[in-house]
C-alpha cells in the first residue's frame, strides 16, 4: 500500500486561506508534531500565514470547577455566528496526556456548536506538557486568523500556570464564577482574579437567590486589587450559559474593551509584550528539552538527583557539574 501524499507548504497555505476545514486541520496537525521535519515545514507555513494572521479578537476563558465553561463557550460561540461571527474555539490543558484527552476532546459537549460552518473546535494537543501545548496553541491561533476566523475563544481547562499562560496569548480575559461567593472567595486564587479582564457570574437562572450577594463579593475583591490597565477597571456581570441569557451584553463590555484598548494603544502594547515573552519562553523551552536530551547529562542526572536527595551534594555544586557536562554542539 502506497503511502498517503502529504500537502506541499503552498496547498496547505492555500487550502487555510479558502477556509478549507480539512487543510486546516492538517495544517494545525503538523504544526503540533514533535517531529523535525514536520516541524521545519510547519514554520515555513506559519512564515507565510503570519501577515494574514492578528486580526481575531482574542478572548481567554477560564473558572472554577463546574461553572459550565462548555456549555458558555458553546452558548457564546452560537450567538457570534449568528452575529456573523467565524468563531475558533481552542483548549489549553496541560493533563491531557494523563487523563487521555482534553475536555473539548468530546465534541458532543459542543454538539450544537461543532456543527456549525462558521465555527471550529480544536482540542488541545495530547502532549502534555505545559510549554509544548501553549506553543501549538499559540501557532494553531495564527492559522485559524489566517482562515478567517474572526473570534478565537481560548479555553484553559487546567489550573494555575495554565491559566497565566493562556492570558499571555488573548486580547481579553474572562473568569466564569459560580454564585455563592461568600463560601467559595476563600478558596479562589488571587492570581486568577488578578488576570481577569471581567468577572461573569454563570447559571444565574439556578442561583437567583444568591446572586447580588456573589456580585458584591466578587466585585470586592477586584476593588482591592491594581488593575491591570489604566483605562479599564474589570466588571462583574451575570449570565446563564444554558440559556445563553446576558451573553450580548457580556460581548458588548469585550468590544468596549477592544475599543477603549485600542485607543488607548494598550490593545497593540499588550500584542508585542506577549510576543516577547512568547519568544523568551520558546527559548526557555527550547534550551531545557535540549539540556535533558543531552547524552552526557541524561547519563550523570539520576545520579546527582540521588547525591542531592540524601545530601551528599549541593544544588549549585550539582547543577554546575551537569552544566559543564552539557555540549549542545558537539554533535
Amino acid at each position: 500500500m502506497s503511502a498517503v501524499r502529504q500537502p506541499t507548504i503552498d496547498e496547505l497555505y492555500d487550502g487555510v486561506r479558502a477556509g478549507n476545514r480539512a487543510l486546516i486541520g492538517r495544517a494545525i496537525t503538523l504544526i503540533e508534531s514533535r517531529n523535525a521535519a514536520h516541524q521545519e515545514k510547519a514554520q515555513a507555513l506559519l512564515h507565510k500565514l503570519l501577515p494574514h494572521a492578528g486580526n481575531a479578537q482574542r478572548v481567554g476563558i477560564s473558572g472554577v470547577p463546574g461553572v459550565g465553561k462548555s456549555t458558555f463557550i458553546e452558548s457564546l460561540g452560537c450567538w457570534l455566528t449568528g452575529e456573523g461571527h467565524k468563531v475558533a474555539v481552542l483548549a489549553v490543558d496541560p493533563s491531557s496526556g494523563r487523563t487521555g484527552g482534553s475536555i473539548l476532546g468530546d465534541k458532543t459537549r459542543m454538539e450544537k456548536l461543532s456543527a456549525d460552518h462558521n465555527a471550529f473546535i480544536r482540542p488541545s494537543p495530547s502532549a502534555g506538557v505545559l510549554g509544548g501545548v501553549a506553543r501549538a496553541t499559540r501557532e494553531t491561533m495564527v492559522v485559524v486568523e489566517a482562515a478567517g476566523f474572526d473570534v478565537v475563544l481560548v479555553e484553559t481547562v487546567g489550573t494555575g500556570q495554565s491559566e497565566t499562560m493562556v492570558a499571555d496569548m488573548v486580547d481579553f480575559f474572562l473568569v466564569l464564577m459560580l454564585p455563592g461567593a461568600g463560601d467559595e472567595l476563600q478558596g479562589i486564587k488571587k492570581g486568577i482574579l488578578e488576570l481577569a479582564d471581567m468577572v461573569a457570574v454563570n447559571k444565574a437562572d439556578i442561583f437567583e437567590a444568591k446572586l447580588k450577594q456573589a456580585v458584591r463579593e466578587y466585585k470586592s475583591a477586584l476593588h482591592i486589587l491594581t488593575d491591570a490597565s489604566p483605562s479599564w477597571h474589570p466588571p462583574v456581570i451575570t449570565c446563564a450559559g444554558l440559556r445563553g441569557t446576558g451573553v450580548p451584553e457580556l460581548w458588548a463590555e469585550i468590544e468596549k474593551h477592544k475599543r477603549i484598548m485600542g485607543e488607548s494603544g494598550e490593545r497593540e502594547e499588550r500584542r508585542r509584550d506577549q510576543r516577547i515573552s512568547w519568544l523568551r519562553n520558546q527559548i526557555a523551552d527550547r534550551l531545557l528539552t535540549s539540556f535533558y536530551a543531552d547524552e552526557a547529562v541524561s547519563a550523570a542526572f539520576e545520579g546527582m538527583l540521588g547525591d542531592v536527595e540524601d545530601g551528599r551534594k549541593t544544588v549549585s555544586s550539582a547543577v554546575n557539574q551537569l552544566l559543564a557536562l552539557y555540549h549542545p554542539e558537539k554533535g
